[in-house]
């Protein structure tokens, strides 16, 4: 305890009137009080043009004070069921009297910047001043365009970091991993090209995924448990050719990970299964289905779900807790519910949008499609059909001619619209055979839209930069970058909120606008979409002793009605930076993300 006071001694020397504050023997509430007093003046002084903090630090001094403000108050201390300013108090006097918890080096760094933040002292700026704010006209136009080909050409290093799947030794190096699957099935490659032959030959079993790709002694444990708790897993073969043979490489991680489950994920899942206590649906989906096989969040708009499996399980899904087996006969909704639905849809004229999902509806046949395109098509108040389906990048054999014709017949500009939406998660997914698939539908005129899933795996600097720039170039839009669900399974895969700030302003920033159109979110359970850049739409109540930042986030319609907040935990920002260093990444790259709230 002494070395964890001699380290918050040392980062309070920082802010000398605090320290002066906290190491009083006054009582809580007054130290309160006099924090509070200091900030407030700071944030006049801030405002007043204070020569001790520097130009543009002010912008990060306000947003730090208003933080800091938030976590002193009482109510946020309610919320969060904790006060940071009373464990800070407990530490530095403890008497023995009560059982103090040892806060984290994740705490202690959060401590550590926000105190710098409040005086202006976070270090994150140059003090050289850009060479092009000293002259006008071309001279400093010039300077400035030598500035931004800098600024660019350290952007295009990086994402060269990352390879593309339509790049020719990436083509090549699937197409032998087609042949060794194909060697292993006894199959052709006629037959590869027939999207029921993907589904059948599924692979579900560690053994045979150990016998056609390399696999770590964790990979293979947890691909072994999934089966024998009965966790749904499949991986087609053409999205297992999308990985490379050896194990540990740096080019397929993010595509091993989407369906690879990880040790912690499979017993955190049976765990989950066999708890009468825990409850899975994390965004409270049986909170809002009026009716079985609908969701409903929006005034205008509901989810349709016919089929609740998919051809390949993804590990982060958010329906996980009810999408069953790949092969499961009772996946599809019966006829009488699905009845019921679209009867429901036709009685509801307040929805004009109607999101086709699941599960994977493109696994569904052609005329089972047909007819349910055609039974929506005949309501008069829907005015867009979105089809949600990841078959473009796990399974693009189903993206055929007779599919696309069948689906093209109800698209009619001006009266009805259909849309794809699907999920690249990475540019390694992206392969001449997804781009085939994008532009069938491309061609008749439909629009794709991708919903890119933020996580560990492709988090990287200029990372998700690279995948929309590929995303473009085949002619699919972003369309939300969706932070993951807040899960404990998933804990592998999540990243705190302020990395996808910080994606969204350091990064996406440098692509043009028709690049950069897809919008960060926080699916919010029962409530619905929370739109990250929006900081009136979130607040940082606390930062708990392991170094987890509190968030309370607020309904979209809290404007229109009196909806209850939602109180949320995320991830160690000082964890996660440490994992991204063992990863090989220079974590001082990622500086500033300890000021993005």
């Amino acid at each position: 305890m002494n070395n964890v006071n001699e380290k918050l001694l040392r980062i309070l020397d920082s802010t000398p009137e605090i320290k002066r504050i906290l190491i009083s023997s006054k009582s809580i509430n007054i130290k309160r009080h006099q924090i509070r007093k200091f900030l407030s003046d700071m944030l006049v002084a801030t405002f007043d043009t204070n020569p001790e903090i520097p130009p543009l630090e002010w912008v990060l001094t306000r947003d730090t004070i208003r933080v800091f403000r938030n976590i002193l108050s009482l109510r946020s201390e309610g919320l969060a069921n904790y006060s940071l300013l009373a464990h800070v108090n407990d530490l530095l006097h403890k008497d023995g009297s009560k059982d103090v918890p040892i806060p984290s080096a994740g705490f202690l760094e959060e401590l550590d910047h926000l105190f710098k933040g409040v005086v202006g002292k976070t270090g994150i700026y140059d003090d050289k001043i850009p060479a092009y704010s000293k002259y006008k006209g071309q001279k400093a136009a010039k300077l400035r365009s030598a500035e931004l080909s800098k600024m660019a050409r350290s952007a295009n290093k990086i994402i060269g970091r990352y390879p593309c799947g339509l790049e020719n030794g990436a083509v090549q190096r699937r197409s032998a991993n087609k042949q060794r699957i194909l060697k292993y099935f006894g199959a052709t490659e006629l037959e590869w090209e027939k999207w029921a032959w993907q589904v059948r030959h599924i692979i579900r079993d560690a053994d045979i995924l150990g016998g056609l790709i390399q696999l770590t002694d964790d990979d293979y444990r947890a691909v072994k448990l999934a089966r024998e708790y009965g966790i749904p897993f499949g991986i087609t073969p053409y999205y297992l050719s999308l990985m490379d043979y050896e194990a540990g490489g740096k080019r397929d991680t993010a595509v091993r990970a989407q369906v690879i489950p990880t040790l912690p994920y499979v017993k955190t899942l049976r765990k989950f299964k066999e708890s009468h206590e825990v409850f899975m649906d994390f965004m409270l989906e049986q909170d809002t289905s009026p009716i079985e096989g609908i969701t409903r969040r929006y005034p205008m708009i509901a989810i349709l779900k016919p089929v609740m499996t998919c051809p390949q399980i993804c590990v982060y899904c958010q329906r996980n807790w009810e999408i069953e087996d790949v092969y499961s006969s009772d996946a599809a909704l019966p006829k009488e519910k699905l009845d019921r639905a679209i009867q429901w849809i036709d009685n509801t004229p307040e929805i004009n949008e109607i999101l086709i999902t699941g599960g994977d509806p493109f696994l569904l046949s052609n005329q089972k499609i047909e007819n349910l395109l055609y039974r929506l098509s005949k309501i008069k108040h829907l005015e867009r059909i979105r089809i949600g389906t990841r078959t473009p990048v796990t399974l693009p054999q189903r993206i055929t001619d007779s599919l696309v014709r069948t689906i093209n017949q109800f698209h009619s500009p001006g009266k009805i619209e259909i849309m794809i939406v699907t999920h690249f998660e990475h540019p390694y997914e992206i392969t001449p055979q997804a781009l085939d698939g994008v532009q069938k539908f491309r061609r008749c005129g439909m629009d794709v839209y991708n919903q890119l899933v933020y996580t560990f795996y492709n988090s990287r600097k200029f990372e998700a930069v690279a995948l929309r720039q590929k995303l473009r170039l085949i002619g699919v839009t972003p369309y939300y970058t969706f932070n993951t669900k807040g899960k404990e399974e998933t804990d592998d895969f999540r990243v705190p909120i302020a990395r996808l700030l910080q994606e969204q302003k350091e990064e996406a920033r440098l692509l043009p606008g028709t690049v950069r159109t897809d919008e960060i979110v926080f699916n919010v359970p029962r409530l619905g979409k929370n739109y990250l850049r929006a900081t009136q739409h979130h607040d940082v109540i606390s930062i708990l002793p392991d170094g987890r930042r509190v968030y309370e986030f607020h309904p979209w319609e809290k404007k229109l009605s009196l909806v209850d907040t939602f109180i949320y935990t995320d991830v160690s920002i000082y964890d996660y930076l440490q994992r991204l260093k063992a990863a090989g990444e220079n974590i001082n790259d990622y500086k500033t993300i300890w000021y993005y709230y």
